[in-house]
């Protein structure tokens, strides 16, 4: 089904939709010669469209001899349809990814939390922008200046940092992939939240690495649990985002954290704490220091973006921990990319000398957009129930009925992007679930509800029935 992707988001009649997304599964081996399709009935239902859509797209692509459908076996991939051989790698099929891979015109997306358009500081920043002339350009490890100003962000937050515990990456996406490229093996153990990051959930499955789910509550993680997960499973690896989780907005209370970096420490379990949104609280009891300030419980690698707080063009992530382990990190960067772009990060540091300001505006904003998304989703869709939050750039939404992944094929139709909970979910639960974020204009998420609540008076019927959770 994931592979699917945006299969929906065209022009034309839906069956001719659905079967030129499958015909394209097909040839690039994605589907091999073979493979059984689900029954029609079903594929339907997941997909929230009439049996009559399934057959006719079924059936034009048994005339063009990619399938063979026969009474009592079902459908499958005819054999003569291997064209090309199966990929080597794993490709995503996350929608996340796939909505920025495959824009359509017109679809407000609510699938990809990002700010709209960079802060007029930065935009100021590059128009004034004097490149070094005796600068070879390549810094593996980060650009010296922008690693001695993290590391006094750190400081100034509580955490002596030098600046070689900071390796700088293209986005905190680079910073994962890194960490699990020098961290993880196949077959190897990972604790994650459930829900989490889907971006993270590529990364580990890309690795092959084995899932250990634990359960997010409104606290954040369960960290009982989660101790009891290490050790019985002695994970090589565990990745938390304790503040302003990406999904939930939940926030993981300090001595629940202690406890956690403790049990890590005692069974020898790295820990990843993401922090690419610890900035962006707009709420009461937001202030909090960073996990980083646990480290005398135990080794802790933090992971961080200017792309969330400033904007996603702004490629520049990092990662801090002790200063061997970034060495060797640097080491392993230099081989994939030999550094991230110095313009950027020239642009950071100038940044990061008044980013105050800067983030101040950035909550204010956040503040106005959480605000008005729950009121528009309370005045159009009060059966939904979204989870409060006190930062971050997400809600976290439980549908009252029905499957999420099958109402955002509906929602799609209906001009609006976003995230079912299950893709986020290693535990296979959150079916329930969406995720919107609130980093649009007021008229925009205006509109954005309005073709959701569209969207639901058109599936609703349906969701009482066999898709119930």
């Amino acid at each position: 089904m994931a592979r699917l992707g945006r299969w929906s988001a065209g022009r034309g009649p839906l069956y001719l939709l659905l079967a030129a997304r499958l015909r394209r599964l097909i040839d690039e081996g994605l589907l091999p010669p073979g493979a059984p399709l689900p029954p029609d009935r079903r594929f339907a239902a997941a997909l929230s469209v009439g049996r009559a859509t399934v057959v006719a797209a079924y059936e034009t692509l048994r005339q063009e001899g990619l399938l063979v459908r026969r009474q009592g076996s079902g459908t499958r991939v005819a054999p003569a349809a291997a064209l090309l051989p199966g990929p080597r790698v794993r490709e995503t099929s996350n929608p996340l990814f796939l909505n920025l891979l495959e824009p359509s015109d017109g679809v407000i997306l609510l699938s990809c939390a990002a700010p709209l358009g960079p802060p007029p500081e930065l935009t100021e920043v590059y128009r004034s922008l004097v490149l070094p002339q005796d600068d070879l350009g390549y810094h593996p490890a980060g650009l010296p200046a922008l690693r001695a100003a993290l590391a006094e962000r750190y400081a100034l937050r509580g955490v002596p940092t030098e600046p070689g515990q900071i390796l700088v990456t293209t986005g905190a996406q680079q910073a994962l992939s890194l960490l699990v490229r020098l961290l993880l093996a196949p077959g190897d153990g990972v604790l994650v939240e459930a829900p989490t990051y889907s971006g993270a959930l590529d990364l580990f499955r890309e690795a092959a690495a084995v899932p250990h789910p634990v359960a997010v509550g409104p606290d954040g993680v369960d960290v009982a649990e989660a101790v009891r997960v290490m050790e019985r499973h002695r994970p090589a690896l565990a990745y938390v985002v304790s503040r302003f989780h990406n999904p939930t907005g939940a926030v993981l209370p300090p001595l629940a954290g202690r406890r956690l970096v403790e049990a890590a420490n005692a069974f020898g379990v790295t820990l990843v704490d993401d922090e690419a949104r610890a900035d962006l609280g707009f709420g009461p009891g937001a202030a909090q220091k960073p996990w980083a300030t646990l480290c005398a419980y135990g080794d802790v690698l933090s992971v961080g973006s200017l792309s969330k707080p400033v904007w996603g063009g702004l490629r520049i992530g990092w990662i801090r921990g002790p200063v061997p382990t970034v060495a060797r990190l640097a080491r392993l960067k230099a081989i994939h990319d030999l550094g991230s772009d110095l313009p950027g990060q020239l642009a950071a540091v100038r940044l990061l000398d008044g980013y105050e300001p800067v983030l101040r505006n950035r909550l204010r904003a956040l503040r106005a957009g959480h605000a008005h998304l729950v009121a528009e989703l309370a005045r159009r869709l009060p059966s939904w129930t979204p989870a409060p939050t006190a930062g971050g750039q997400t809600l976290w939404v439980r549908l009252p009925h029905g499957d999420g992944v099958a109402f955002a094929q509906v929602a799609l139709r209906h001009g609006v992007a976003v995230l079912p909970g299950s893709t986020m979910d290693a535990l296979g639960g959150s079916g329930r679930c969406l995720r919107l974020h609130f980093l649009l204009p007021p008229e925009t998420l205006t509109e954005a509800v309005d073709r959701l609540a569209t969207a639901w008076r058109e599936y609703a019927p349906e969701a009482t029935g066999s898709l119930a959770a």
